[in-house]
């Protein structure tokens, strides 16, 4: 009995890491494109079903944050706008503009890779996912690879300072 609840332990583990994985791989098109590297991925029975990185420079669109493009995605996918046996999985803790329509599509729990404590909304300045005044709170935990998520921002801004992403 007790071995089966280590087996469940550690393939919940892999599969959250298996998530944030394909999150990061997402990122990483961000960081290519000279835009935050921000990835997300929506799972709903074990299955990817949106997937969005962050666009906000590429587009020129302040909304084309990584969450807001993959919930746009997810809700294509299941026909609906209520997402919520839903899970996410971010590398980065979400804005308030995210975490607000996280709430509002009903997302069951958001897995984070790294916090972020000048913007975040998830716990950091603020949780706008667990306000219980709200009509639906959202589950968090955080930390999932949180170094790989925390280095990939690290580096890009230090590009960015360089200047590895001048406009021409």
């Amino acid at each position: 009995m007790v071995s089966d609840n280590i087996d469940i332990k550690y393939n919940d583990k892999v599969n959250k890491e298996k998530y944030m994985r394909e999150a990061l791989r997402l990122a990483k098109k961000a960081y290519k494109l000279g835009d935050v590297p921000i990835g997300c991925v929506i799972v709903y029975e074990g299955k990817i079903i949106g997937r969005g990185y962050n666009r906000r420079n590429a587009d020129k669109n302040t909304l084309s944050h990584a969450e807001l493009n993959a919930i746009k995605k997810a809700s294509k996918v299941i026909g609906d706008w209520r997402l919520d046996d839903c899970e996410m999985y971010v590398t980065l803790e979400p804005c308030q503009m995210c975490a607000g329509a996280i709430v509002q599509s009903r997302i069951k729990k958001v897995y984070m890779g790294a916090m972020n404590p000048k913007a975040g909304c998830a716990g950091s300045i603020l949780n706008l996912l667990q306000v219980e005044k709200f009509n639906h709170q959202v589950e968090t935990e955080e930390g999932i690879l949180e170094e790989q998520c925390s280095n990939l921002l690290k580096e890009f801004f230090k590009d960015l300072r360089n200047g590895v992403f001048k406009k021409e």
